[in-house]
């Protein structure tokens, strides 16, 4: 009876340990903001293996020089190396408040401006039907990611974070990237919308002029 009774007690223990380790999951902070939710197996050789979504298949790596901590159980371990020579120019603490401009510009930054802006210029240039009509939406598209990102204060989580410049050189690229492919998206959908209402006022001209 004992015996059975130590059994159990032991089993329902290991059953116990087992899901509360599954629970556990680790985070893995990209140097792009993004944050993956999984379970890290390995982090040698340079290269940090974690679950796949998919069990069925091997699991993923990553390089480790793409990751700026990764966070479990036991605190966070900084994978980020800073090297002022090279392209980690910039500290840690730096680093992190880049991260955190990455993602609230991911999350909040909304260029409607540059996308409706481009669907009007590419809607105007293709009606024209001229063989350059991509020009001017494509211009514009360039001209999207030179101008300046103007940082509403309702997409920042910590407005204490516009304190520091490489916050706002996180927030910025990533709001560029965005705005030009935003732009770039309403550019084509107002070029073909342009073309195809040039092609249809001149079938009808045709037609009336029978």
């Amino acid at each position: 009876m004992t015996k059975t009774f130590l059994f159990i007690a032991c089993f329902i223990l290991l059953k116990t340990i087992s899901v509360s380790a599954q629970d556990n999951k680790d985070t893995i902070l990209l140097l792009n903001g993004t944050q993956i939710i999984t379970t890290v197996y390995d982090t040698t050789f340079g290269l940090v293996r974690y679950k796949n979504p998919h069990p069925e298949k091997d699991p993923i790596e990553i390089e480790s020089t793409d990751i700026f901590s990764i966070r479990n159980v036991n605190g966070e371990f900084i994978k980020y190396v800073y090297d002022s020579a090279g392209e980690n120019n910039i500290t840690a603490d730096e680093m992190r408040y880049y991260i955190k401009g990455e993602q609230d510009a991911t999350k909040n930054f909304k260029p409607h401006g540059a996308f409706w802006t481009n669907v009007l210029i590419g809607a105007a240039s293709g009606a024209t039907g001229l063989f350059y009509c991509p020009i001017p939406p494509f211009a514009f598209t360039a001209f999207c990611g030179l101008t300046k990102v103007k940082i509403k204060h309702s997409t920042v989580s910590n407005l204490d974070y516009l304190k520091h410049d490489t916050y706002i050189m996180g927030y910025e690229h990533i709001a560029r990237g965005k705005r030009k492919t935003k732009s770039l998206l309403g550019g084509g959908i107002g070029l073909v919308g342009g073309i195809g209402a040039a092609i249809i006022l001149k079938n009808t001209g045709n037609a009336l002029l029978k």
